[in-house]
């Protein structure tokens, strides 16, 4: 990937040789893994009947089926942070696409339950370790200056992803006529769906072959030479310099293996406070509710009377106006900074939900014994619930993953991010395992209920507990 320098007017500041357009192209490399993230967690939605048919599957078995990649995700998350400390981040990126590659094929080939929960479990490894990987990755090798932007583009990616599977899920049972109906070669349309992935999985594998491993990640091994080697392509030759001198003098005083236990401070014997602070956002990202739109929307759409194909195409919509409300982000995020961003988008989504909340209670059992919104609150609660997904992915949906990237020290950032992304993935299984079982036992309205209440604790939580990282350097952290 031979690039040429970019220059800019940087009144003096600044290396006149910085590779920028190399380091956006290795950073979109990058962001491919978060398109196959939203690829694989929307995939999901459009194949519940499917899944149901095949597997004849309760109420539980589809939370369970649903929810079965997130327990991979969990660990994967966790396993991925400490995997990156030691054999590097693109190796760890590497072992990712080879995952989501036979998660693919498993999947739509699944002849039962066990072998489906294994393909998702293994689905679930890959897009933990691409969550947490990727945007440490693009932290690690891109300017503070613009560093927040191409880190949004993870969000943008992951958005892309989710959309791309949503339109596929689409056109795949409208074709077929229903997602539960034979397409190509006699198969269901469902199975398809999965198979979909298998183009961009093969694409990010060789993607990454033509990308550097990170230079923190080789200071931190003692593997100078080559640390030198990727700065200079990255930033020329004197900036290289004065950049691996910095790195080095991060890590001068405690250059041992990064273990967990670096994550309790010595002297007071507690975890680092840094490291509840990304936890509780990776937490809290999660219990807003968000999975549950982009999971169950076809589900959730179905079940206050819209068709499954309107209720697919809802979720094509849903997908476009994140991508918009994710680009909104790349232009603001290095400008007003994080913190702004997510008490925003705080506020946003209490006040949506609260509608959607209202909206939702105002449904009744019709004739036929299907759950009903009177005309108008179907029209609030579809533009609430879009209006909270525009919230959600101008803020919390890109600016946390921005943040655990860049918000650790060196020393840490791999068993840090094992850590909060693994917090991340099991809240992110509990919302997801509980919503199927919420709607039976206390209906839509109070379920959306405890989200809002979830999303007005994050404003308090962001006031009193997150700091701004805008325009600082990795070492000054």
């Amino acid at each position: 990937m031979e690039m040429h320098s970019a220059t800019f007017d940087t009144g003096g500041s600044l290396e006149q040789s910085e590779n920028t357009r190399l380091i956006v192209q290795i950073s979109c490399v990058a962001t491919l893994g978060g398109f196959l993230f939203g690829f694989d967690s929307g995939v999901i939605n459009g194949t519940v009947d499917g899944l149901k048919q095949a597997f004849h599957s309760t109420a539980a078995g589809i939370g369970f089926e649903v929810a079965s990649m997130l327990l991979g995700c969990a660990i994967g998350a966790f396993f991925a942070g400490r995997a990156a400390d030691y054999q590097g981040r693109r190796t760890v990126l590497i072992a990712a696409a080879i995952l989501f590659l036979l998660s693919a094929l498993g999947a739509g080939a699944a002849p039962s339950v066990v072998f489906f929960v294994a393909a998702r479990l293994a689905g679930g490894f890959a897009v933990g370790a691409a969550s947490v990987i990727a945007p440490a990755y693009i932290a690690e090798v891109a300017p503070a200056r613009y560093r927040g932007r191409l880190a949004t583009m993870q969000q943008v990616a992951i958005i892309s992803g989710l959309f791309c599977a949503f339109l596929s899920n689409y056109l795949l049972a409208r074709a077929a006529g229903a997602s539960t109906e034979a397409l190509w070669l006699g198969l269901d349309a469902w199975r398809w769906m999965f198979w979909m992935q298998v183009l961009p999985s093969s694409l990010f594998l060789v993607s990454l072959t033509f990308i550097p491993e990170s230079p923190r990640f080789l200071v931190m091994r003692k593997r100078e030479a080559e640390a030198q080697a990727v700065l200079v392509r990255l930033y020329g030759e004197a900036t290289a310099r004065t950049k691996l001198a910095e790195i080095g003098g991060s890590l001068a005083q405690d250059r041992h293996r990064p273990k967990l236990s670096d994550l309790v401070d010595k002297t007071t014997r507690r975890m680092h406070p840094i490291v509840w602070v990304g936890i509780g956002l990776a937490v809290l990202q999660q219990l807003v509710g968000i999975n549950v739109v982009f999971y169950y929307g076809a589900v959730l759409w179905q079940a206050v009377g819209f068709s499954e194909s309107d209720a697919l195409l809802i979720n094509v919509v849903s997908g476009a106006l994140s991508i918009a409300a994710c680009l909104v982000t790349v232009g603001l995020v290095d400008r007003i900074g994080r913190k702004p961003l997510l008490w925003i988008g705080s506020l946003g989504m209490t006040v949506s939900l609260a509608l959607v909340v209202w909206a939702f209670a105002q449904a009744h059992i019709d004739a036929a014994g299907k759950l009903a919104l009177p005309p108008p609150m179907g029209t609030l609660a579809l533009v609430a619930a879009n209006v909270y997904v525009v919230f959600f992915n101008m803020s919390w949906g890109p600016v946390m993953w921005v943040m655990l990237g860049e918000m650790f020290p060196n020393q840490i950032r791999g068993s840090s991010l094992a850590v909060s992304g693994a917090a991340q993935w099991i809240a992110n299984f509990a919302i997801t395992i509980s919503f199927p079982l919420l709607l039976a036992g206390i209906g839509l309205a109070p379920t959306y209920a405890i989200y809002a209440v979830a999303a007005a604790l994050s404003t308090v939580f962001v006031l009193l507990w997150v700091r701004e990282t805008r325009g600082r350097e990795l070492e000054q952290m």
